[in-house]
């Protein structure tokens, strides 16, 4: 396994494989037409299981800087997950009497998809985002947005220059940061002693159940339960005090720390969570064991059924093209033979080519122009939005082909 990498929560050595996905590029590292004839670099996805601590997580073979610097992402594309900001936000509204008078901040803000409907309710707003072209949309939507990783010294020094926040908010970033202490001491330092963290992140238990191994990618640092996500916040001073469970992400949770000094007892749903992790085995390391059987078997399966479309003479195109579709092609060495190509509803990836396997992003339309007889939908976990946004493709008789957690033609 070469050199052994110490745990990034533990600082144990990591001899244990949770499961290997061979060599990929970064997720996000999608390819202009000029690049084509360049090589591209490959990197490991060998993710590890640390003995001591039990936290499930990817070496930082690929740095943070690196990836989220100048990123493609923009949640505001996706209509599902701004309304599920938006909720939250009301909700959050009603729990904490938020008012012209609170401050919410929100770490990894993108462009401003939550933050925007706290700004509509008259509750001042900072977002940390370090992805400077994002950060700059989002100020131009007049949503205030600073552009750095966070971090103790980043938060400590944004809590000195506009004061505590009642709500730190971070959705879809936990995962993503390399130096998960650092990270959550920043979220201490940004919330008044009596404030809210809320914390958003894909849970291991149901990536495990719904064979999702496609999340698996470079910048997703660590695969978290309840467990090692609250060791995590405990290193920083934060209790976990409650917890919801998502669909989001393919099943996430959301969860609420405060500031141990003033932090009551969790709630019933933070035991009956931790049961249930516990029940399923992930509070042991041999509970881990089998993931790797289940990620063949995907594979498997889609490679046949492509290999078998295409020798029956039937046309295949991709929906979507998400983060994880990149890890599930690479995986499973799909090229263009297979998908000759995929459309996206984002115009930043019209133009350009999957990272790996060099496929080409088309505008949607191109579905209708080119009247596949397969549509294989990448982002599975927008399956019913996508399946109701296509409904035109069974005007010539199109099926819609999901790959996760099982092969599923629809």
């Amino acid at each position: 396994m070469g050199e052994s990498v110490g745990c990034r929560l533990c600082g144990e050595p990591l001899t244990r494989t949770f499961v290997d996905l061979g060599m990929s590029p970064p997720c996000e590292s999608y390819l202009r037409a000029d690049q084509l004839d360049s090589g591209e670099t490959f990197y490991p996805l060998n993710v590890r299981i640390c003995d001591n601590c039990l936290l499930v997580q990817l070496p930082a073979y690929v740095a943070a800087e690196d990836v989220f610097t100048d990123y493609a992402y923009f949640s505001s594309y996706s209509t599902s997950w701004v309304e599920h900001a938006r909720r939250f936000v009301v909700d959050m509204q009603d729990r904490l009497g938020l008012g012209p008078d609170s401050l919410v901040v929100e770490a990894a803000s993108n462009d401003g998809y939550l933050l925007q409907h706290a700004v509509a309710l008259g509750i001042p707003v900072l977002g940390i985002e370090p992805a400077a072209n994002i950060a700059a949309v989002a100020n131009e939507k007049g949503i205030r947005t600073e552009s750095y990783f966070l971090g103790e010294a980043t938060g400590t020094d944004a809590a000195a220059r506009y004061g505590k926040a009642d709500l730190v908010v971070g959705n879809n970033v936990f995962a993503h940061v390399p130096d998960i202490i650092d990270f959550a001491k920043g979220l201490r330092a940004l919330v008044k002693d009596d404030g809210l963290v809320s914390l958003e992140f894909p849970h291991l238990l149901r990536l495990i159940e719904g064979r999702q191994y496609d999340t698996i990618y470079h910048e997703h640092y660590s695969y978290l339960t309840l467990k090692t996500a609250a060791a995590a916040l405990e290193k920083a001073g934060l209790k976990v005090v409650d917890v919801q469970e998502l669909v989001s992400h393919g099943g996430s949770l959301r969860l609420m720390s405060q500031p141990a000094e003033t932090a009551g007892e969790p709630s019933e749903l933070v035991l009956k969570v931790l049961k249930d992790e516990e029940d399923a085995g992930l509070h042991t390391v041999e509970g881990h064991a089998g993931f790797a059987k289940d990620v063949f078997a995907i594979k498997a399966d889609l490679v046949s059924f492509l290999v078998s479309a295409a020798r029956a003479g039937k046309s295949v195109a991709g929906y979507g093209a998400p983060g994880k579709g990149n890890t599930l092609l690479n995986h499973c060495g799909i090229r263009e033979d297979l998908l000759p190509f995929t459309v996206d509803r984002s115009p930043y990836k019209h133009g350009l080519f999957l990272p790996g396997t060099h496929i080409p992003i088309h505008p949607p339309e191109r579905l209708a122009e080119a009247r596949p007889d397969y549509i294989v939908i990448l982002p599975w976990n927008l399956r019913e939005e996508i399946v109701h946004q296509l409904a035109y493709a069974r005007e010539w008789g199109a099926k819609f082909v999901v790959p996760i957690p099982r092969l599923e033609v629809i």
